[in-house]
């Protein structure tokens, strides 16, 4: 019996193919046939690098381009076949070239390894990614700026334990989150900055003895420098953990945001509305509106942190140079990314489509005492009293005020000097959810000049950095 002839992409080492388990774990070509644009990217900057350095005819370059062209050309197409026989995207691309141009095409190969292409290819997938994911982050601030500046004074609870704290706006709420996403921007901004570096031409992982020209290929690629150690190029990683990390970290943020439409949504809140646009029925009980959207982007950030733990783990105990370990780098990263990008896009639409309820909020803001600190500031600021006398004060009006069952602005001022008999009736006056977040007007504070003011910051600087985009 013989066995089938070995693949030729192989070389001449190999005498029989593969068992058909070690095809199948061993190819990529299932998940990373979605590098081919970036895997065209590099081979054409590396053809005309290699001309224009005299290692290949300015002929056989120009053919290999050319071919480069077509095979993306059919690919967009939706015509190119992926062979899980060729094992991955470069070997697909090359074997098309070679079908379409030739034995010029054997020569790309020139000065490379797979080993700095996959990497190559991945940096460039990445920083595409993340300028992707930098857009999508800022049409969720513009939404949210743009809510918060229609709500910069409409009252809600604030809250600390989920227990009604202090009063607040709804759009100092949602301000929160134009900040937070900021510095997410700030981390993917920081993280593309670190990865772009280019790989390429640090061949299997000692560099290669041709004369090529590695700031050529990093400057037509867009990168700033070419990497400055083979190893590091061909077996660094930590460009995707960084990336991971800082869609973790966002993702925490959104999975926060939509936790609190969930339960502002539901009847016992009552705060927020959402259309039938981004809600779903129950195919038993006709009254229901699931907020599925919020729960869905609550959800994905279990797959964007398992990826990131995934890739860490297979990263952790990995010796120089490249193992083929580092093909699963890429998998989880490609669905974590898609997943952020899911949930940006949901949550955009989300925000802009929520409606708030104002009469909801605001009776919520009311109950549980929220306006206690401004009591004891009051008790500070009129009456000198140390502040831990004033808290001790306060309480004791609380407590009075929750026996008879009343809001703290609705007990008789006699009451309250029975605890303490300076307290005059000017005290009411920041008794009120209204009057309470007036008052916080320090920098950062919820009074809704402040969050007015802020909101349209927000949407200069979002309209500023689009113009410069």
């Amino acid at each position: 019996m013989t066995d089938k002839p070995a693949n030729a992409m192989w070389g001449g080492r190999f005498q029989m193919s593969p068992a058909e388990i070690m095809q199948e774990i061993n190819a990529s070509i299932g998940f990373d046939k979605r590098l081919a644009p970036q895997d065209i990217r590099g081979s054409k900057a590396h053809a005309q690098m290699l001309a224009e350095a005299g290692i290949l005819t300015k002929s056989d370059a120009k053919e290999i381009v050319k071919g480069l062209d077509q095979v993306q050309a059919e690919i967009d197409a939706g015509t190119f076949e992926f062979s899980v026989a060729l094992e991955d995207v470069h070997m697909n691309v090359e074997n098309r070239l070679k079908t379409l141009i030739g034995a010029a095409a054997g020569r790309l190969h020139t000065a490379r390894s797979r080993n700095d292409q996959v990497a190559t290819d991945f940096r460039l997938y990445v920083r595409d990614a993340i300028d992707g994911i930098d857009a999508a982050l800022e049409r969720v601030q513009q939404a949210l700026a743009e809510k918060a500046e229609a709500h910069a004074a409409t009252v809600m609870p604030g809250f600390t334990h989920l227990q009604p704290a202090q009063p607040v706006t709804f759009g100092h709420h949602l301000l929160a989150y134009v900040e937070m996403i900021a510095r997410d921007r700030g981390r993917f901004a920081d993280a593309r900055k670190r990865l772009n570096e280019s790989p390429l031409g640090s061949a299997a992982l000692a560099g290669t003895s041709f004369p090529i020209d590695r700031k050529r290929t990093a400057e037509a690629l867009g990168f700033d420098r070419p990497m400055a150690n083979s190893l590091d190029g061909v077996s660094d990683r930590d460009f995707a953990l960084e990336t991971l990390a800082a869609a973790t970290i966002t993702a925490i943020h959104f999975s926060r945001l939509a936790e609190e439409i969930v339960i502002w949504m539901t009847p016992q809140f009552g705060f927020v509305k959402l259309s039938d646009r981004f809600t779903t029925g129950s195919s038993i009980m006709p009254q229901k509106r699931n907020p599925d959207a919020a729960e869905l982007a609550r959800a994905k950030v279990g797959r964007i942190a398992a990826a990131f733990q995934g890739l860490a783990m297979v990263m952790k105990g990995l010796p120089l140079a490249y193992s083929k370990d580092m093909q699963e780098d890429k998998e989880t990263t490609f669905d974590a990314l898609a997943s952020l990008r899911l949930v940006m896009a949901a949550m955009a639409g989300m925000i802009g489509d929520l409606e708030p309820v104002p009469e909801a909020m605001r009776a919520a803001a009311g109950r549980g005492y929220s306006t206690a600190t401004d009591l004891a500031d009051w008790l500070v600021r009129e009456l000198k009293m140390p502040f831990r006398d004033a808290h001790h004060v306060t309480g004791s009006i609380v407590k009075a005020a929750e026996t008879k069952g009343l809001d703290l602005d609705k007990l008789p001022l006699a009451d309250m000097q029975a605890i303490e008999p300076k307290i005059t009736k000017a005290v009411f006056s920041v008794l009120s959810v209204e009057n309470s977040v007036k008052s916080r007007t320090s920098y950062g504070g919820t009074a809704p000049q402040n969050v007015l003011k802020m909101a349209r910051h927000w949407l200069r600087r979002l309209e500023k950095g689009r113009a410069k985009g």
